[in-house]
């Protein structure tokens, strides 16, 4: 989902709030943003789900294949050497994935990617760092859910994944707010609860908790955040306490692999080791092991969702190599983009896109229209177009109308997307020749020569687009459109276009094949 962070533009300076309203606001927004209620939605269904109920599994992978860039992450996650182990088969089905690394692992990896995705302004500093941290916190509880003989263990890693919604949230929506508490904290003159309380109002645990009620998530899941007092834990008496524990200490330990020179400044490891060793039975080999192993899987989900993680320690005294510093931010998790938005790698993304393609047609279990919005998804993502649709051809008719799309302004455009092959003009001679065109700036005089009155209408803001025909035998079948508000005058190189062909090809082939 690219969903923008919408600021209200008569928002005044964090010191002109009083606590009052910035917390009124951060509660009303919890139930009344355009995004949070389906992202709530969204995780709910999945956390509804019981590792017990039988149909379990299959309402899972339903929930999944419903979306396609889920699928495509999770079938890649799936098929990583750190999520695969020595298997040597290749994963080409969601069912086929929950078979090979359990409900409960593919649940939580598909919360994680859910959050992560459908969170506004993931690709601010403040939310990137929250949602570094949440992942980290989730993958943390996940190891420790394996080293239980508690039933039901993973549902931890969703209390861990949830436990710094409150943060999140600020960070996404009200980031003022967030900067100021953060100041606060770094002066070292109050706690984080102290630091909201008076720059909100409430304290980001209360606002965790009524996200995660108003989203239907369990009570055992949402107790699960509580604190607990003592400073020295015992061995838990029973389930319910157990995920307490081991919520703070994932927690924790994401501090400590999330920020290692203030870890270190607050022999943050020394800590978690005489807090909780004894109540989970770890010791400092133990837990130098577990935080390896928590970095080499959260390299894996990165490899899906771009936030990076930090290389293993190679010590025990934690990660020594990087940190999430606000310097070293976009060096390590950002991807640096032309001034069109194209990203520099493109290449790699669209090699990565074929091989999921490629893994999909493989299991020969999918479905015409789920591979059709997969590349479409895929040369969205990886030229960085802010639309993109795929048109259609009625052959009752010879119009061509916009199927699938997506993008910034998708269901507007969508609507009006419809042009006949018979016009003279840049999309029909794209057909008639079977050509792929890419315009570096729509603003060329030839190019405004070719194009439709209709396209000059809906798409006034477009400088730079591809079309892509799709002909089989010489019948056109569709083409592929996608755009952006930014001329590219780097365009597209000869080797993305064998690429780019590559997907098309594979669309063709299962067109005849179906």
């Amino acid at each position: 989902m690219n969903t923008q962070v919408n600021l209200r533009d008569d928002m005044t300076s964090s010191a002109d709030i009083d606590s009052p309203s910035a917390k009124d606001r951060l509660i009303a927004m919890i139930g009344t943003n355009p995004d949070l209620p389906t992202l709530g939605a969204s995780i709910s269904n999945i956390v509804q789900l019981s590792s017990a109920d039988e149909d379990s599994a299959e309402q899972l992978t339903s929930l999944i294949l419903a979306d396609v860039a889920l699928t495509q992450k999770i079938l890649r996650l799936a098929n990583s050497v750190t999520f695969r182990g020595a298997s040597n088969q290749i994963v080409t089905t969601i069912s086929r994935a929950i078979q090979l690394l359990g409900l409960d692992t593919i649940k939580s990896c598909a919360l994680a990617m859910i959050v992560v995705d459908g969170m506004p302004g993931k690709q601010t500093l403040y939310v990137k760092k929250e949602l570094k941290f949440a992942l980290t916190a989730s993958l943390a509880a996940r190891q420790m859910a394996k080293r239980s003989a508690f039933p039901n263990a993973e549902e931890v890693a969703i209390a861990a994944l949830f436990k710094n919604m409150g943060r999140l949230l600020v960070a996404a929506f009200e980031p003022s707010l967030y900067k100021e508490v953060m100041d606060l904290v770094k002066q070292h003159t109050h706690t984080q609860t102290q630091a909201t309380l008076k720059v909100i109002g409430c304290s980001f645990d209360d606002l965790t908790e009524m996200a995660l009620q108003a989203w239907h998530i369990p009570e055992f899941i949402i107790s699960a955040m509580k604190l607990i007092t003592a400073k020295r834990l015992a061995p838990p008496k029973n389930r319910q306490e157990w995920m307490r524990q081991v919520t703070e200490f994932s927690e924790i330990s994401a501090q400590l692999i999330c920020h290692p020179e203030e870890s270190e400044e607050f022999a943050l490891e020394e800590f978690i080791l005489q807090r909780f060793g004894t109540a989970l039975n770890i010791d400092e080999t133990k837990y130098t092991e577990l935080i390896a192993k928590i970095t080499e899987e959260a390299n894996a989900f990165n490899n899906q969702i771009n936030l990076q993680v930090p290389a293993a320690p190679s010590s025990a005294k934690g990660p020594k190599s990087s940190s999430f510093d606000d310097s070293a931010d976009e060096s390590l998790f950002g991807v640096q983009r032309h001034a069109s938005g194209k990203p520099h790698n493109a290449l790699d993304q669209l090699t990565s896109g074929v091989n999921t393609v490629a893994t999909m047609t493989a299991g020969k279990q999918y479905k015409i229209n789920e591979l059709i919005v997969l590349v479409l998804k895929t040369l969205h993502s990886s030229l960085g177009f802010s639309f993109g649709t795929f048109c259609l051809k009625d052959a009752a008719n010879s119009q061509y109308r916009a199927r699938f799309s997506l993008g910034n302004y998708s269901e507007e455009h969508q609507r009006q997307f419809i042009f006949s092959e018979s016009s003279p003009d840049i999309f029909s001679l794209s057909i008639k020749k079977n050509v792929d065109l890419s315009i570096a700036d729509s603003r060329d005089d030839k190019v405004q020569h070719m194009l439709p009155e209709w396209h000059r209408t809906l798409f006034t803001h477009t400088r730079s687009f591809i079309i892509l025909p799709l002909v089989v035998n010489d019948k056109p079948i569709g083409i592929y459109y996608l755009d952006r508000a930014q001329p590219a005058p780097e365009g597209i190189s000869s080797e993305e276009m064998k690429i780019i062909k590559t997907l098309k090809n594979k669309i063709l082939t299962a067109l005849l094949a179906h």
